[in-house]
């Protein structure tokens, strides 16, 4: 499930000013080892199902993990986890509760970051 209407796609910001937005409100950057692409995900857990909320950025100047590195923000995720397979964003129901969750974090994180401009 995409979230178009938080509008935070193509947002170019600092990676650290975007690693600190996320971290204050639970989504963690997991110590992927990828210079170019990041993810910073919130893990939900509901009914004995595991989902994901992925906010995906790629670097555009420089390389991730550093400071001063820009990043390009992409449209947010929300993902179902299947083991051993992994996570599935097309074709899945999402429970309300769920999604009405992913939309608060995504509010706060999109607060963050205008409060960072």
């Amino acid at each position: 499930m995409r979230f178009d209407h938080i509008e935070i796609a193509d947002k170019e910001i600092r990676f650290e000013t975007l690693r600190y937005a996320c971290e204050s409100i639970g989504l963690v950057h997991a110590g992927q080892w990828d210079y170019e692409r990041a993810m910073f995900d919130y893990k939900i857990v509901n009914q004995g199902n595991i989902y994901y909320l992925r906010v995906p950025a790629y670097a555009i100047k420089g390389e991730i993990p550093k400071e001063d590195t820009v990043v390009k923000l992409m449209t947010p995720l929300l993902g179902k986890h299947y083991y051993p397979h992994g996570v599935e964003y097309e074709g899945e129901e999402f429970p309300q509760q769920i999604i009405d969750k992913c939309n608060k974090k995504l509010e706060l994180l999109k607060g963050n970051l205008e409060a960072e401009e």
